[in-house]
């Protein structure tokens, strides 16, 4: 039995927090006091050799900054996305704060709501040390399969990129467009997201497995989905300042799609239904990115 401590006590942190539990002692923090079992302030939590940190990705650059003091720890990264402000991935960020070696990335489709039900799920970790990721995958009770993969990149671009084509899907829903406009939306997303990491040398086979295939399958099809939930707002024609407020959590392809956008300008990729999705949460008309869509 290990000790491991879980920063971040949302939805998915304290769900992780119930899954290492099953096998583990774990501590719990978050920036506010919660009413959770084995809630311990950050400076005790902070003290132990293994972290599973579950800060979304456009607030942890803040939070690293006036928070972090790194000791040795070993950290499992439980968020994805891309820094809307700078384009960078969450290994760029954590990397000035912890080495390479000491890092981990988990992915894979996972839903908070069925974890705490201890239903089955699989994951990968992901990690350019593969020992490190197998010691993150035994902390993993029995309904969670586990595997490990050394493609952090993939692994990333996956993990960010299918909350942006979730919302994309949220809005083919809410415009009542049909399963086969879903279906082709989704596959024609996959292959978006396989081109934007080929890009950065990301592994073709992190999108056909559960990084990225399985991942944006589960996001890109269900309500339980919040990035889902982000489009069926925006095909409603409500903005994203009052959909993000009706959520009362974050939605982290909002900012992944702000970070896409700038990156496609500066690297000429070419991200079509990213881009749609950036500008349909600056306004665009959602049937007039339909049309653009159909016709480019």
């Amino acid at each position: 039995m290990s000790k491991i401590g879980v920063i971040g006590a949302g939805k998915w942190g304290s769900a992780l927090a119930f899954a290492f539990a099953q096998r583990n002692e774990v501590l719990i923090t978050s920036r506010t006091p919660r009413d959770l079992p084995n809630f311990a302030p950050l400076e005790e939590v902070m003290a132990l050799e293994y972290l599973v940190i579950a800060i979304p990705a456009q607030q942890i650059g803040g939070w690293l900054k006036e928070h972090f003091v790194y000791s040795g720890q070993k950290v499992l990264v439980a968020a994805k996305g891309i820094e809307a402000t700078t384009g960078r991935f969450l290994n760029e960020i954590y990397a000035d704060y912890v080495p390479a070696e000491n890092l981990a990335f988990l992915s894979g489709p996972s839903f908070a709501a069925e974890v705490v039900q201890s239903l089955p799920t699989a994951v990968v970790v992901n990690s350019v040390d593969e020992e490190l990721a197998m010691e993150f995958a035994a902390f993993f009770p029995d309904f969670m399969r586990t595997y490990v993969s050394t493609d952090v990149v993939g692994a990333e671009v996956a993990g960010a990129y299918k909350n942006v084509i979730a919302i994309a899907a949220g809005i083919c829903e809410g415009l009542k467009l049909g399963k086969n406009a879903a279906a082709s939306l989704i596959s024609r997303g996959l292959v978006e997201m396989h081109r934007f990491g080929r890009a950065y040398g990301a592994q073709d086979d992190s999108f056909i497995g559960l990084s990225g295939a399985g991942d944006l399958f589960l996001t890109a099809s269900s309500t339980m989905s919040r990035n889902y939930r982000v489009g069926l707002g925006l095909a409603a024609g409500k903005t994203k300042e009052v959909i993000v407020e009706e959520l009362g959590e974050v939605a982290e392809g909002i900012g992944t799609a702000y970070a896409l956008e700038k990156i496609a300008k500066e690297r000429g990729i070419y991200l079509p239904i990213a881009i749609e999705v950036y500008e349909i949460l600056e306004g665009k008309e959602p049937l007039q990115s339909l049309k653009d869509l159909l016709t480019r």
